[in-house]
């Protein structure tokens, strides 16, 4: 008893961590980062060109946001589920995300004009924030909860 009291308030103990990471990450975003659409998108971006930006340099510093992220979404999901199998699978998940939306990311700002600027906020927000974890925790618990009955 003593021993599952310790481990969850070891688990506990490195979620709070990793959401403490997640802030870092987010408030240090311009030291860390590459990414001239932070601007763009803070002010009137409904009637503005595509800021100038370099294509492999936004690219590499999308993918080590991601892959920050998505580290530590990892390890959340394993202190929540214990489980590698579902760890794998996950980090399975998070590439076949990345590799669509950079993708779609680039398709957009490198072919089409701003009037698809709504999107790419929306594809930008999947790559830069660790929303998928948000959609994970549940989609994972429901599987577990259906394994269960």
């Amino acid at each position: 008893m003593l021993k599952k009291i310790v481990n969850n308030k070891i688990n506990v103990i490195v979620i709070l961590l990793c959401v403490f990471v997640f802030a870092l990450i987010r408030t240090h975003q311009l030291e860390l980062f590459y990414d001239p659409f932070l601007l763009y998108f803070k002010y009137d971006y409904q009637n503005s060109r595509f800021p100038d930006f370099n294509n492999v340099k936004l690219a590499t510093s999308l993918f080590l946001r991601f892959a920050a992220n998505t580290i530590v979404s990892l390890i959340i999901l394993y202190c929540l589920f214990k489980d590698i199998k579902l760890i794998k699978f996950a980090s399975i998940l998070f590439t076949f995300f990345f590799i669509g939306l950079i993708l779609a990311f680039l398709f957009i700002v490198n072919s089409l004009d701003n009037s698809y600027n709504f999107i790419l906020f929306y594809i930008r927000r999947f790559l830069i924030q660790p929303l998928l974890l948000l959609i994970f925790i549940p989609a994972f618990l429901f599987q577990k909860q259906q394994k269960l009955q």
